[in-house]
């Protein structure tokens, strides 16, 4: 990726995973009632532990995507920390998905599987 992305990770299930591929690889699909926010994390390492250790656990599988989104747009959100310097995170608003899946620059790609 260039200056003008960056690159972040996401943990998914079969489920979301599916609802990713059927936008073409190109956006992450609107959140549930139960999830106001929707975190994409800053390093591979922290995508690859939630998905091996709870999206397996909940739902037999778990998968972690990569993808770039535009530094401008991501500036409006301060990073967050999880659980220390390993654990950060951006908090995305329910409602701000949209505009996020309109700031993905190329695919979302697949990097991990776990079962």
């Amino acid at each position: 990726m260039d200056d003008d992305t960056i690159t972040l990770w996401r943990p998914v299930g079969p489920v979301e995973l599916r609802l990713i591929a059927d936008s073409g690889m190109s956006a992450f699909p609107p959140r549930l009632p139960e999830q106001p926010i929707f975190y994409p994390v800053t390093t591979e390492e922290y995508a690859v532990k939630i998905a091996r250790d709870w999206n397996v656990r909940e739902s037999g599988s778990g998968y972690v995507t990569r993808f770039a989104v535009r530094r401008a747009y991501l500036a409006q959100y301060p990073v967050q920390d999880a659980g220390g310097k390993a654990h950060r995170e951006y908090w995305i608003p329910a409602e701000q998905l949209a505009a996020f899946n309109a700031a993905i620059v190329g695919p979302i790609e697949v990097t991990h599987e776990f079962r």
